[in-house]
């Protein structure tokens, strides 16, 4: 039986605690092993944090690489969930027991996982299945652990990984995240949605649904019975040029990313299969989604770099991005084109794009730009995919393929997503709006004419600014009072005024001697600090 929330509350804490994390509730943390401690916290927590960990495993902007890292090794091993329980669940979704809506069904799972557990069945037509079951209570036992642990992190002082991250924001799109994941429906459409967008894609095969047995707590879909795409033993085998399936599943990727703007959020070799001598994609529980804005960026992104613009590549990440704080675009700029330095002279075959990706962003983030959180989505689902390439053929890199990809398909992508009757009444207001600039410039000087107009400047570093601003201001008097002293010494020796040395003014004599160390001693420190 489930714990109450009391109950489960005292658990979490205990458990968190006991592996090192109760600097969730206390100042104290010790950093030794904390990755791998937070990743054997949640696999003793059970269901909930596993399925947290997966989807913490897939935001680098929220948790750093080595947190990522060892995340990304969680692993589902829950006890599988007695038949009859299950059974019970699809009698309650379809009013129909699982003995008479399937010729065969298999009580032993294909898998068991957090959330649910997998069966392979035949339908009454003869076609092979998978059944995909939500555990009983699943949700409701995850929204209890969520809700604690959005209060934990109310009330805790909590250690952030990243500045430019709400953890309390960071929490409720955990929960958005596994809320979707809990409604199968919602897998459903995207398998359908998916399939749509490459119904024309010949070498691409997505599985069907059985839309009769699917509901928001199970969905059935064809079975495929195809090998994992890294199977290289069975590429060779069956004699598949895998030099063109790494090629066709790049393309494939980089369609979805700058063409649909849907791409695969999970595509590790266990979610794509060769079948039918397609590549056949599976588990569409975690989707990546871009706007027409976004994907127009991202190709401006990539003729940025492909031309080597840092200008634009600039423009286009902070458009794309959300400014938290003071952004130095100076500093932006050398961080970018230290990078672009670095790139120049590698040949784009020898590039990852995903580690370049990550890079750029990262010079953005150290710059107060935070980017939204559907790129670090691609960023995660370009590193998996590359690796996948880079098993398949060692000599592909997607980068290689990208910029062609995006260059010959610029001017579709640039236009394509146009509305045309918006186009025309932006100009319209565009032209409304510049008739008004002559009746307002009159206007603003009118308000600067009678006091009424209020300027805001910022400086920054105005300390360091005024400082600066006096120490030159020292050195220019300190200047006129040597010239003074040089001039009125030059006076008093041909004035013949005061004692006498050889019939030379000792005063005189003693003005430029002072003139002279003072010139000497301002010398000295003009060249000690470096500005002449």
């Amino acid at each position: 039986m489930y714990l109450n929330s009391v109950q489960r509350f005292k658990e979490i804490i205990k458990i968190l605690a006991f592996y090192g994390f109760g600097h969730i509730v206390d100042s104290k943390f010790n950093e030794v092993k904390a990755p791998e401690n937070l990743r054997k916290a949640f696999e003793e927590l059970g269901p909930t944090f596993i399925k947290i960990g997966q989807i913490l495993s897939t935001r680098p902007d929220i948790l750093s690489e080595a947190y990522i890292n060892e995340l990304s090794k969680l692993q589902d091993s829950v006890p599988e969930n007695d038949f009859n329980d299950i059974n019970k669940i699809f009698f309650e979704e379809f009013n129909i027991s699982i003995e008479d809506a399937f010729l065969n069904f298999d009580k032993k799972p294909l898998a068991s996982a957090s959330i649910s557990q997998v069966y392979s069945a035949r339908l009454h037509n003869n076609e092979e299945v998978i059944v995909k079951i939500q555990r009983p209570e699943i949700k409701e036992k995850m929204n209890m652990d969520l809700n604690i642990l959005k209060r934990i992190f109310t009330i805790g002082k909590i250690k952030t990984f990243d500045t430019l991250i709400d953890p309390k924001e960071a929490i409720d799109e955990l929960i958005n995240a596994t809320n979707l994941e809990l409604d199968f429906n919602n897998e459903k459409e995207n398998i359908k949605k998916f399939k749509y967008l490459n119904k024309n894609i010949k070498c691409i095969y997505i599985p069907k649904t059985i839309d009769k047995y699917c509901s928001n707590k199970i969905i059935t879909m064809e079975k495929i019975n195809g090998f994992k795409i890294t199977d290289t033993k069975s590429l060779d085998k069956l004699n598949y040029n895998k030099k063109d399936v790494a090629h066709k599943l790049a393309i494939s990727i980089l369609k979805q990313i700058f063409e649909d703007g849907f791409f695969h959020g999970d595509p590790h070799p266990g979610n794509i299969f060769i079948f039918k001598n397609k590549i056949c994609y599976i588990d569409f529980g975690i989707m990546g989604t871009l706007t027409p804005d976004l994907r127009n960026y991202l190709n401006e992104a990539m003729i940025a770099i492909a031309l080597k613009d840092v200008d634009k590549l600039i423009s286009v990440i902070l458009s794309i991005g959300i400014k938290k704080g003071h952004i130095n675009k100076n500093n932006l700029f050398d961080d970018i084109n230290y990078l672009f330095d670095i790139y120049l002279s590698t040949p784009l075959k020898n590039i990852k794009m995903s580690t370049m990706l990550q890079e750029l962003f990262q010079c953005a983030r150290n710059n107060n730009v935070s980017l939204p959180k559907e790129l670090t989505m691609l960023i995660r689902s370009l590193i998996i995919i590359e690796g996948i390439l880079e098993k398949i053929d060692p000599n592909i890199q997607i980068l290689d393929i990208a910029i062609p990809y995006v260059k010959n398909n610029d001017k579709v992508n640039l236009f394509k997503n146009i509305d045309f009757d918006e186009l025309i009444l932006n100009s319209y207001r565009t032209a409304e709006d510049l008739s008004k600039i002559p009746t307002k410039t009159v206007q603003l000087l009118n308000s600067i004419l009678n006091g009424r107009s209020k300027i805001q400047l910022n400086v920054n570093n105005l300390d360091r600014s005024i400082n600066e601003l006096n120490r030159m201001i020292n050195r220019i008097v300190f200047a006129l009072i040597i010239s003074s002293m040089i001039i009125g010494s030059s006076f008093i020796l041909n004035s013949n005024i005061g004692p006498k040395f050889y019939d030379i003014s000792i005063i005189g004599i003693l003005g430029y001697l002072i003139a002279a160390f003072m010139g000497f001693w301002l010398l000295i420190s003009i060249i000690k600090s470096g500005k002449l």
